[in-house]
């Protein structure tokens, strides 16, 4: 879908300090923009917010890189690095000087941090005092001559700021709340605010999506638009995200990196899929979503203020639905590199019995809600032997199981290989001992492949094939005997 006609397509971007890994909300800001471009027929854009020397390291961001790419999040222009605009931010704060909208503050720092301490002390909030810290413009051109280092500050105009949020509708702050706020260090440096509003223009962005923290931000950001005199983008600021136990989801509380979730079997459609519900809704029912499908969906109108929570099990829950759904010339790909790194099959091997592996990916696929728990359940299938659960085996090789599960083997051996023969063999047994298929086939089932569970038992002996399957039922046989 493209822009109406005559409205310019939108621009969004996200924009991360690269001081750590891409955490679950911040991808999940990354995703929101990402669908609206794309609905939208925009341009998702990122920006690396790298003005924090001292934390930001190029690990973090390629972290963010890896993290946005297994999202399968593309960007459509170049990456730009804030740290490389200080000299379009010092412009812009020039700009605002001369225009009067700001004025120099020669106040040091150890002063100001001294007079906050002080209010402190007295349980009182420190503001700026416009009175205190302005000089006369004969005094502020003195100590410039001279040159002392001075901060800029913005000049907060009276009034009532306001937006109407996309997500929140109509927001307000009294003007005489928000003190005079430096956008320029005395070395030289831009503060957060500044960075972003020059950085948003010069990159044209249309809609700021972010987390509904930056909410207080918000406002200074509008002070400085309107003192540039650059339109307004629009604002939609999105819930916070929540762990189980009602807290604020942290670094210290399970806000694992997402490309974590890779290497704990998470597919990155479901991954995708997941994040698109913290904080958004289709409406109805509707959970399980294809990329394509969230795409033409997702829409302001959908967008939640109530707090969104981050469910693990939910999440593990949603990549089963993707897993048993996803065509599945698209999940081998995915799947495959495990398999080798658990070291069942080289990829040679698997490409030598590439059908008869997608046939047991398809049967794996339907019980797992993660990739590792399929590699798991692939063990049997491409060991020589296998490991019998305790747990399995006090259950199901009780008194008369050895009976069967011999009588099973000879009708087996004698038994065309394929699963319509060997159905018909067993369950012709079970009703000649007058017991019940599961009595047979539970016993078997734990022969053949160590566990309670598994797909259908003649999948299972077609899978292992005949000479594996017997030499399986030799074992246990033996196990049952010793």
């Amino acid at each position: 879908m493209t822009a109406s006609a005559g409205s310019p397509a939108p621009r969004l971007r996200f924009a991360p300090s690269p001081t750590g890994f891409l955490h679950v909300g911040g991808a999940r800001s990354a995703l929101f923009n990402w669908l609206y471009a794309r609905k939208h027929g925009g341009t998702f854009l990122l920006r690396i917010e790298d003005t924090d020397r001292a934390r930001s390291t190029p690990e973090s961001t390629q972290a963010i890189f890896d993290g946005l790419k297994w999202l399968g999040l593309d960007w459509d222009e170049e990456v730009v690095y804030q740290g490389a605009n200080v000299a379009q931010h010092q412009r812009d704060a020039r700009a605002l000087l001369a225009k009067g909208a700001a004025y120099r503050d020669f106040t040091p720092a150890e002063e100001l941090e001294g007079m906050r301490q002080a209010a402190e002390k007295l349980g009182e909030q420190f503001r700026v005092d416009r009175r205190v810290v302005q000089l006369s413009p004969e005094e502020e051109q003195r100590r410039v001559a001279r040159g002392e280092p001075f901060a800029i500050r913005f000049r907060v105009p009276e009034g009532t700021t306001a937006w109407d949020d996309m997500v929140h509708g109509p927001i307000s702050f009294p003007n005489k709340d928000i003190e005079d706020f430096i956008i320029l260090r005395s070395d030289g440096t831009p503060v957060y605010n500044l960075a972003v509003v020059s950085d948003d223009l010069a990159m044209r962005v249309t809609i700021v999506m972010r987390g509904d923290e930056h909410i207080p931000n918000t406002p200074k950001q509008i002070l400085l638009y309107q003192a540039l005199g650059a339109p307004l983008p629009r604002f939609a600021h999105v819930p916070i995200i929540l762990d189980t136990d009602g807290k604020k989801l942290s670094k210290r509380r399970g806000a694992t990196a997402v490309g974590d979730y890779q290497h704990h079997g998470i597919l990155p459609d479901a991954m995708v899929n997941f994040l698109a519900l913290l904080g958004w809704s289709p409406g109805g029912d509707i959970e399980v979503m294809s990329r394509e499908e969230l795409i033409q969906r997702f829409g302001e109108s959908g967008l939640l203020k109530k707090a969104a929570v981050f469910d693990l099990k939910k999440l593990e829950w949603m990549n089963g639905q993707h897993l048993a759904h996803m065509p599945l010339e698209k999940l081998e790909p995915l799947i495959t590199p495990h398999v080798i790194a658990a070291g069942l099959a080289t990829a040679d091997e698997l490409v030598k019995r590439m059908p008869w592996y997608l046939r047991l990916l398809e049967l794996l696929r339907v019980r797992a809600r993660t990739i590792d728990e399929v590699v798991r359940q692939a063990l049997p299938y491409f060991q020589e032997s296998v490991q019998f659960d305790p747990a399995a085996t006090a259950k199901h090789w009780s008194d008369g199981a050895r009976d069967l599960v011999q009588a099973a083997r000879e009708r087996l051996a004698a038994s065309n290989w394929d699963a319509a023969a060997l159905e018909e063999a067993l369950r012709e047994l079970a009703q000649t001992r007058g017991i019940g298929a599961g009595a047979l086939f539970q016993p078997l089932r734990v022969a053949l492949t160590g566990s309670s569970a598994s797909p259908g038992i003649f999948d299972v002996l077609v899978l292992l094939g005949r000479d594996v399957s017997l030499k399986r039922l030799d074992a246990a046989l033996a196990a049952m005997h010793a």
